[in-house]
């Protein structure tokens, strides 16, 4: 087995922080994380509908996770400590080389890529996909576990704008890994499309699943 590289590493310390954080200011409750593969390449799909979905699925996951951010992110000291952390800085305006040769180095290595496939935040329903995640899980050959953070976007009872209420319950569900391409390996534009209209399935009812095993 090879060493960890550095930006594993620096997801692993992400990982650490993020537990120490989430469960201090929030009260995560998580469910199905045994179904994540413990090795191998993975994608987590998040659902985005608040600032903390990120860091809270960095905290909670079992495995050191690699999240591609958008650029606007790492802004002051926040720009080296994201990278630090091993997370991925992502130019949304442009086809942004540098962030696919990193996000699919992650995976070659075995390692765990997290996407918001909605592209920012949003109603967190998965209701408008970008075929990006799609790309990444036919181009890599990794499953994607969908991933249902909810109870994020509560409005009552916030001390901060835009941040649950502090102590507040949020639940993280991780659902059963599927296979996005259709086993051929190729990456033509109608097997990305297809690909993206099966994630779009898998992920919209794993989310009414977690919502349903959630009351939320």
């Amino acid at each position: 087995m090879s060493a960890p590289s550095a930006s594993e590493r620096g997801a692993e310390v992400g990982r650490r922080i993020g537990v120490g954080l989430m469960y201090g200011l929030w009260k995560p409750r998580v469910l199905g994380a045994w179904k994540v593969p413990a090795t191998g390449p993975v994608i987590f799909a998040v659902n985005h509908s608040h600032a903390i979905d990120g860091p809270m699925v960095m905290g909670v996951a079992p495995r050191p996770t690699h999240f591609l951010i958008k650029k606007e992110a790492f802004i002051g000291p926040l720009d080296p400590f994201l990278t630090g952390i091993g997370q991925l800085k992502v130019d949304r305006a442009t086809t942004d080389r540098t962030a696919i040769t990193r996000a699919l180095d992650v995976l070659a290595a075995g390692g765990v890529l997290g996407i918001f496939p909605e592209g920012t935040r949003g109603e967190g329903d998965f209701a408008a996909l970008r075929a990006g995640l799609a790309y990444f899980a036919v181009r890599g050959g990794a499953p994607i576990v969908p991933v249902a953070v909810l109870g994020s976007s509560d409005r009552a009872g916030r001390l901060i704008k835009g941040l649950p209420p502090l102590r507040s319950r949020v639940d993280v569900v991780f659902g059963d890994p599927f296979e996005a391409g259709d086993g051929s390996g190729r990456r033509t534009r109608k097997v990305l499309d297809e690909a993206t209209e099966r994630i779009q399935k898998q992920l919209t009812a794993h989310l009414e699943n977690a919502r349903r095993l959630t009351g939320r």
